[in-house]
């Protein structure tokens, strides 16, 4: 899995709709935190919920899913999930996971305007999680959320 320090690799993915979007264009509104995951993951359900929650903030998160349009429809609604999807499918042989080099999710990248890596996460660190919240402005859990400094993705 790429590291921090590590440039971001190009793509073009599209979204529920068919709609193409690429890194650079996505850069180009500022960072991004690209959030890599399956439906089925355990982990992921659990996670992705809280970024929703930071998606709030001054931070674009995009989830990346490794499903078809369907199953990540499905997700969304099941788990609360507002934020913007884009389809890294099996059928196309998952470019950009294979790219980043993700063996597990969920996987985290926040991505700088300049294509740098700056965080690289798998599965559920909380740390990792504040931190990000820190640069969103939004905390990723409340008062009431009891939840593991880890989880393995």
């Amino acid at each position: 899995m790429l590291k921090a320090g590590a440039q971001a690799p190009g793509f073009t993915l599209g979204d529920a709709a068919g709609a193409k979007h690429t890194l650079d264009e996505i850069l180009s509104r500022g960072a991004v935190l690209l959030a890599v995951f399956k439906i089925s993951c355990p982990v992921c359900q659990m996670t992705l919920p809280y970024l929703d929650r930071m998606s709030k903030g001054t931070l674009q998160i995009i989830g990346i899913s490794q499903d078809d349009e369907r199953g990540t429809a499905k997700f969304r609604e099941k788990f609360g999930v507002a934020f913007p999807m884009l389809l890294d499918r099996e059928w196309d042989e998952y470019p950009l996971s294979n790219a980043l080099g993700v063996s597990h999710v969920p996987a985290l990248f926040l991505v700088e305007p300049d294509g740098k890596i700056s965080l690289a996460s798998e599965g559920f660190v909380k740390r990792d999680l504040e931190a990000i919240g820190e640069r969103t402005g939004v905390a990723p859990f409340g008062p009431d959320d009891h939840v593991p400094e880890w989880k393995a993705g």
